[in-house]
């Protein structure tokens, strides 16, 4: 009997009514008795040459609609897990070729180099020669950064560039680099010269040492100017990070006092005027105090030393962006406290939905989840959602 496709799971394949997966179909698309495919009316052509084989792509293959369904699913499945619902609201997607930041791989065979993401499940590199993802002035320097590791790389060496578009233009950080005579020196002041770059470092092992800044590297960050540390968090797109900034803002709205925990370089704490911010990342933390002075931001590893109960205490509302892990330990503080409103960023809903538990358990209601493409094409979830006491 044929199998008809009923949702994507988390890794991208597609899964019919009695749990069957089946890789590159979408919902619609139906298995035939004689497992053949038949594609429904939101399976597309994949746009890119390179899919399926490239890794920075899963679900090329599902047109908008189906995409957006599945980031929705994904966050219901991941709370539905908990025993928990609400409110989710209509999914913003990123655009294709609007990705600002990316690190792709590098490996020097023969007399050139191959550059790009690795392959699915694979460390083997797939030569980007064309990308729907990454915004246009980054795919322009794929074809000049491959051709800058054939002159710096030797026979089998793998390196990585690390590309981010920042105020001046990118920011690119080489790995497993070194300039170690004239000519190497030469290569990469003259491509950093020649491609108008913000800045090139390289980092041979010891961490990055600048090469090429011809005026400080920044990013700005509601109206602030940033100084952008090498290898600092970005959020992906500049489209996404504005509807993430405007969920917390609606969340936070009316709140006496913010902080901003797992702050970063201040993306939420410069937008809502938090009187707060806590980062773990020394850099980070340094250039979020020098770009709003009057702010209090403390150093801090909020895994070891989450704020506790009586530190939260005389906040109206609370912005968190934790890593993938999450945010366990400062969410159990959270739940004993008296914090009025939480505004919860994140990345992975399976981490998302355990927190939003624990916060349910201490008396807080979710009241709404956004769901954020910002990985278009990608099985990466972001969301912003919201909870109150």
């Amino acid at each position: 009997m044929n199998e008809l496709i009923v949702r994507i799971a988390a890794r991208g394949d597609g899964v019919t009514a009695t749990g069957r997966h089946v890789p590159f179909v979408v919902p619609g698309d139906a298995v035939l008795d004689d497992g053949a495919l038949a594609f429904g009316p939101h399976h597309q052509a994949p746009p890119c040459r390179h899919f399926p084989e490239c890794g920075g792509c899963q679900l090329q293959h599902a047109d908008d609609e189906a995409y957006i369904g599945y980031l929705s699913s994904r966050i219901e499945l991941a709370l539905a897990q908990h025993g928990l619902e609400t409110e989710i609201r209509p999914p913003h997607l990123s655009p294709p070729r609007s990705r600002r930041r990316a690190t792709l791989k590098a490996l020097k065979l023969g007399r050139g180099a191959v550059v790009g993401f690795n392959a699915e499940k694979s460390h083997r590199i797939v030569d980007m020669q064309e990308c729907h993802i990454l915004r246009p002035e980054l795919f322009a320097l794929v074809a000049p950064v491959r051709g800058l590791f054939t002159q710096l790389l030797k026979p089998k060496q793998v390196a990585e560039a690390q590309l981010t578009l920042i105020d001046g233009g990118a920011d690119v950080l080489l790995r497993n680099v070194s300039a170690a005579d004239l000519p190497a020196l030469q290569a990469l002041t003259d491509f950093a010269g020649t491609y108008g770059l913000a800045r090139l470092s390289i980092d041979s092992g010891n961490g990055p040492e600048t090469m090429y800044e011809p005026v400080p590297a920044t990013v700005s960050l509601s109206g602030a100017q940033v100084t952008f540390p090498h290898g600092a968090f970005l959020q992906a797109t500049a489209d996404g990070q504005e509807t993430l900034v405007e969920c917390v803002r609606e969340c936070a709205a009316g709140s006496k006092a913010i902080a901003d925990l797992f702050a970063g370089l201040g993306t939420f704490a410069l937008a809502t005027g938090a009187a707060y911010a806590a980062e773990a990342a020394r850099d980070s933390a340094a250039a979020l105090k020098r770009a709003a002075p009057t702010m209090q931001v403390d150093h801090r590893d909020l895994y070891r030393r989450p704020l506790d109960s009586s530190e939260l205490s005389g906040f109206g509302a609370v912005v968190l962006d934790p890593p993938r892990a999450g945010a366990e330990q400062q969410v159990d503080q959270l739940a004993a406290s008296a914090v009025p409103r939480i505004a919860y960023v994140s990345c992975n809903p399976a981490t998302f939905a355990r927190d939003a538990r624990r916060l349910a358990d201490g008396g807080y209601r979710l009241e709404w989840v956004k769901p954020v493409g910002q990985f278009r094409w990608s099985t990466h979830v972001e969301l912003a959602a919201c909870f109150a006491r």
